[in-house]
């Protein structure tokens, strides 16, 4: 397994590389980390193997258990669920970019076309769901006990004016069930794979969105320089561009 300790460096100059592994969900994600590993070994010589994943659960189990020494995926609320209900040490490296979260039919081009009894689909991790709630609430499509709670999920809801059914199901899962459901909320991360754009969503966050993507690592690593470069690298112009190319202007920089 590679640690973010030193390693001999090859070349005339006998510069030192450093070398991490650094855990994505697999699609656009991926693909923007890409150009941050490629100005990671340019300007500060550390080379970045991506490691990537399909679900919102194994990136911080393999950081934990030390097969990565940082990950790239989730946002604060999710990470805070996810430190109290495993005793994660996990900190906050830097900030990457707000995906925003929105809800998709392929019955209806309207949130008001969809009948009273509608089947929606929410992605069944804690903060997302109760994320894709509080975004219905503030649509005045329903009310939660308390919209403020980042973890609500329907046990939640005092009214339900217009008697929607919840599925909960795996967050990847949700492009796949769009057909069967009358609206879905989809995180970008899958929405853009799967040939949805935000433009399409029926609701949406806007980029006050408080829920910005993160780079997150062990409480232990949070000075190592290897980490640190990775954030810079990250935080640059062309990662900017490449996500913008790939989100259509629906990432937004969370740093800046």
């Amino acid at each position: 397994m590679l640690g973010a300790g030193l390693i001999a460096g090859c070349g005339s100059d006998d510069a030192e590389t450093q070398s991490i592994k650094v855990g994505t969900v697999a699609g656009p994600e991926t693909d923007v980390m890409q150009v941050a590993k490629q100005i990671a070994k340019d300007e500060y010589n550390l080379d970045i193997e991506i490691v990537e994943f399909t679900d919102y659960v194994s990136p911080n189990a393999a950081l934990a258990d030390g097969s990565l020494d940082a990950n790239a995926f989730q946002h604060e609320p999710y990470l805070n669920s996810m430190v109290e209900d495993r005793g994660y040490d996990f900190v906050i490296a830097g900030k990457t970019f707000v995906y925003p979260i929105g809800a998709y039919s392929e019955r209806y081009d309207d949130i008001s076309n969809a009948p009273d009894g509608a089947t929606i689909a929410l992605p069944n991790d804690p903060s997302n769901e109760g994320r894709s709630l509080i975004l219905m609430h503030n649509e005045g499509l329903l009310e939660l006990d308390d919209p403020e709670n980042l973890e609500a999920t329907p046990v939640d809801i005092s009214d339900n004016p217009h008697d929607y059914e919840f599925r909960e199901i795996e967050a990847a899962q949700l492009p796949r069930v769009l057909p069967d459901v009358d609206m879905a909320f989809i995180n970008n991360t899958f929405a853009q794979p799967a040939g949805l754009s935000l433009d399409d969503a029926l609701i949406k966050e806007g980029p006050e969105s408080p829920y910005v993507n993160l780079i997150v690592t062990r409480e232990d690593k949070q000075d190592d320089e290897a980490i640190q470069n990775l954030v810079k690298a990250y935080q640059s112009q062309a990662v900017i561009d490449k996500a913008d190319e790939l989100f259509k202007g629906a990432a937004v920089p969370g740093w800046e």
